[in-house]
């Protein structure tokens, strides 16, 4: 399940619904909607795009920071709605520091988050590819791996 602009950035591959969106809440809203439908061995995914375009392109520092805190006082709902076997990976795919001097993405090194009821904590440690994340996806869906990427859960 594709939310928000998902669905274009894979040009629609895989896709097999589309869930158009836009504005953080509206997307969390969505992306909470499609949790509650999908099957096993499903991927919602969403792409929070106003953290990137609205915020940190523009070098709002202040709305930026109250987005995140925004997000985070919603995240309840989304670990309220997990069931055993869910796994939730939050990440970027660039950085995008709003206190920067230009426009352009800033960074290579981004965090991940990932959980679920049945996830161990603990840090995966600094990992060297985002490619770690869609080896782990597909492990953890029980998929062909692509040979990219290291798995960091088991």
């Amino acid at each position: 399940m594709a939310v928000g602009k998902v669905a274009d950035i894979f040009a629609s591959q895989g896709v097999t619904h589309v869930l158009h969106t836009s504005g953080q809440d509206q997307l969390l809203d969505v992306t909470l909607q499609a949790w509650e439908k999908a099957e096993d061995r499903s991927l919602v995914l969403t792409n929070f795009v106003d953290f990137d375009t609205v915020y940190g392109h523009r070098r709002d520092v202040a709305g930026y920071a109250r987005a995140l805190e925004a997000f985070d006082l919603r995240l309840p709902e989304l670990l309220g709605r997990m069931r055993e076997g869910d796994l939730c990976v939050l990440t970027a795919d660039h950085g995008c520091d709003p206190t920067w001097a230009g426009t352009d993405h800033t960074r290579e090194r981004v965090p991940i988050l990932a959980f679920g009821p049945s996830i161990r904590p603990g840090s995966m440690g600094v990992r060297d590819s985002l490619a770690d994340i869609g080896a782990t996806v597909a492990r953890f869906l029980g998929v062909k791996e692509t040979g990219y990427g290291q798995p960091f859960l088991e």
